[in-house]
C-alpha cells in the first residue's frame, strides 16, 4: 500500500477492500493489512483486487472518492465515482487547453524539458561510469547541445517551434545512443530510430517497451480522470492516446531506454530471440517477449525517490504520480506541471 497525493494505491495482489465505520480496511489471507480514514482520501486505486464490499463502494460514491480498478499488470479496467462529482470539470478544462495551442505549448514544454534533462543525465552518467568505452568528446558536445536546447524550450510559446526543438534534441541524443550499448554489439546496435516496422533488434526492443510504457501511462491518466486520447503536444488522431504519449516523453529515456539497455548489457536477452519477416520487420519470439515482460514487471517494483514529491515509490507508480500532478495542475492546484526530473 502507498498513500500518494491523497490517493491510496493498493499494489498487494488478492486483497479485499471493506468498510469499517469511517475507515477503508485492506484485508488479505493473513488478516487485516492496513486501514485508512476515508476523510483523508480523494481516490483509491487497486491492482489485482479480490473484491470490494458494496458498503465501501457506496461510501466512496457518497464522499466522491474515485475507486479505480486495475489488473496486476497495470491495465485499466474501470473507474467508479459518485454522481455528485465526476471528472467532467477536469476533462472540460483539459479539452480547453488542448484546443488552445498557446496554452498547450506552455504545458507541453515542461514535459519536453523533463525529457531533455533526463536524456542529458543518462549520457552524463554513462560517460562517468564508462569513460574508456565512450566517445567522451562527442557525448560532451551532445550534452552541451541539450543544455542549450533546454534554455530555448523554457521560453517557447509556439507548438511548432517546440516540436522542432524536441526533434532536433532527439536527433542529437540518438546520435550517441549506440555508445550506451556495451555488450552484444554485433547483434544489438543503434544506427537510428526506425519503426512500423522496426528493422533491427534494438529498435524492435525499443518499440515494444515504448508500447508497454504508453499503455501504463494511458491507464494512469484514466485512473485520475483525464482523457488519455486528448493531448497537448501530440494532437488528436483517432485511436492514438495522445496525452499518454505527451507525458511519457519525460519517462521515455530514463525509464524505457535504460530498461532496454539493461536487458542487452546484462545479457538477459540474446540475438537468437529475434527473427526477420519477409518485409524486413524484426520481431521478438514468444520466449523473448515473455522475458521482457517479466523483467518489465520486476523493474516496476524497484523503488526510487520521486524528485518532486520527495517520497519513495516504485517505478510502476511513477506514471500515476505524474498523472496526479498533471490533474492537479489542470485543476489549478499547481501553478505549473512539474515534470519528472531524475537525479
Amino acid at each position: 500500500m502507498k498513500k500518494l497525493l491523497n490517493t491510496l494505491f493498493i499494489t498487494t495482489p488478492d486483497t479485499y477492500l471493506s468498510l469499517d465505520g469511517e475507515n477503508i480496511v485492506i484485508k488479505h489471507e493473513e488478516g487485516v493489512l492496513a486501514r485508512y480514514p476515508l476523510h483523508n482520501l480523494e481516490a483509491v486505486c487497486t491492482f489485482g483486487y479480490a473484491g470490494v464490499s458494496p458498503a465501501l463502494m457506496g461510501a466512496c460514491a457518497t464522499r466522491s472518492i474515485a475507486l479505480t480498478f486495475m489488473t496486476r499488470s497495470g491495465r485499466f479496467l474501470a473507474r467508479v465515482i459518485g454522481e455528485d462529482r465526476g471528472n467532467v470539470v477536469l476533462r472540460k478544462e483539459q479539452y480547453r487547453i488542448s484546443d488552445d495551442k498557446n496554452r498547450s505549448a506552455l504545458l507541453a514544454r515542461n514535459m519536453i524539458l523533463g525529457k531533455l534533462y533526463n536524456n542529458k543525465w543518462i549520457l552524463e552518467r554513462a560517460s562517468r561510469d564508462y569513460p574508456l568505452r565512450m566517445d567522451i568528446p562527442q557525448i560532451k558536445r551532445v550534452t552541451a547541445s541539450l543544455t542549450e536546447t533546454m534554455k530555448l524550450v523554457r521560453s517557447v510559446e509556439d507548438l511548432d517551434v517546440l516540436r522542432g526543438l524536441e526533434g532536433s534534441a532527439a536527433v542529437q541524443y540518438n546520435s550517441v545512443f549506440d555508445d550506451l550499448i556495451l555488450q552484444q554489439k554485433e547483434h544489438f546496435f543503434f544506427h537510428g530510430r526506425n519503426k512500423r516496422p522496426p528493422l533491427d533488434n534494438m529498435n524492435a526492443l525499443l518499440s515494444f517497451t515504448y508500447t508497454l510504457l504508453s499503455n501504463d501511462m494511458a491507464a494512469a491518466l484514466e485512473a485520475v480522470g483525464l482523457d488519455a486520447y486528448v493531448g497537448f503536444l501530440h494532437r488528436d488522431r483517432p485511436g492514438r492516446a495522445s496525452l499518454a504519449l505527451d507525458v511519457m516523453e519525460e519517462l521515455r529515456g530514463v525509464y524505457a531506454d535504460r530498461f532496454v539497455l539493461s536487458l542487452v548489457n546484462k545479457r538477459i536477452i540474446h540475438e537468437d530471440g529475434f527473427y526477420r519477416k519477409e518485409n524486413g520487420a524484426v520481431i521478438m519470439d514468444d520466449d523473448t517477449r515473455k522475458k521482457v515482460l517479466k523483467a518489465w514487471q520486476e523493474r516496476k517494483q524497484e523503488k526510487l525517490l520521486h524528485p518532486f514529491l520527495n517520497e519513495k515509490i516504485s517505478w510502476g507508480l511513477v506514471p500515476y504520480a505524474q498523472a496526479l500532478l498533471l490533474a492537479r495542475h489542470i485543476r489549478g492546484d499547481l501553478d505549473e506541471y512539474p515534470p519528472f526530473l531524475w537525479k
